[in-house]
């Protein structure tokens, strides 16, 4: 009853702290708002660890929105074998969680080896880092163990999926997630830990993302010609020098 419990209320907590310290953090911190960007101490190693970080997390969230949010009778409904559909998800996991680990890590070592990027580093920073890693770590350890390679393969679809829809619609079902192997439990733990300190680090700019960027209409330039340019300097042109 306890597992019960825990995973009934502390999700709510979470989502509480998340809109709450997002509300305040908007409020009275729109000046901190950024992800204190440190390309202009150092630009080679983020050229390489920021791209591989940023497109790998949006395979995983892609991935986890897929796993955990479509039911596993809509895949059996398109005709998706259960066998195909674990092997794209290991598959495509695993090349996510791996480049998303390896940009972590050289993020992470660029900080501690650039004297100026290792100044600019927060307490905050620091222990977001911890998280981040234990959170895709613990992932990845989940991918291997639930998909069969290390022991007996665990289909999460019908427990941790169906518990996390059930946050969404009020209607939890703990019991379902204190049913999931240690490993998951420990991986939703350090997520949510993750999601409860995410208001109050530099991965606030995620809730800024500029979307409307890739939508807006071209800037058009064009030239003012010579017409345009006499009525600014007078009825003729004049020379450079004059």
């Amino acid at each position: 009853m306890l597992g019960k419990t825990f995973w009934d209320v502390v999700p709510y907590v979470v989502l509480a702290i998340v809109a709450v310290g997002t509300w305040w953090r908007y409020r009275y911190d729109k000046f901190g708002w950024t992800t204190r960007s440190s390309q202009l101490y150092e630009v080679r190693l983020l050229r390489i660890a920021s791209p591989l970080f940023h497109y790998g997390i949006l395979v995983v969230i892609v991935g986890h929105v897929i796993g955990l949010l479509i039911p596993e009778s809509w895949t059996d409904a398109a005709r998706v074998s259960h066998h195909a559909y674990h092997v794209q998800a290991v598959v495509l996991g695993s090349i996510a969680g791996v480049t998303t680990l390896t940009g972590l890590a050289l993020l992470i070592y660029r900080r501690r080896s650039r004297g100026p990027v290792f100044m600019a580093t927060t307490v905050n920073d620091k222990l977001m880092y911890v998280f981040l890693v234990g959170a895709i770590s613990a992932g990845l350890y989940a991918t291997a163990l639930g998909s069969g390679m290390f022991g007996e393969s665990y289909n999460y679809r019908e427990t941790v999926s169906v518990w996390f829809r059930s946050i969404w619609v009020l209607q939890p079902r703990g019991e379902l997630m204190a049913l999931a192997p240690l490993y998951y439990q420990l991986h939703v733990m350090i997520a949510l830990a993750l999601f409860a300190m995410w208001p109050f680090t530099r991965l606030v700019h995620a809730f800024s993302a500029p979307v409307a960027y890739l939508f807006r209409p071209y800037v058009v330039y064009r030239s003012r010609g010579v017409a345009a340019r006499k009525e600014l300097v007078g009825s003729h042109l004049q020379r450079r020098g004059r």
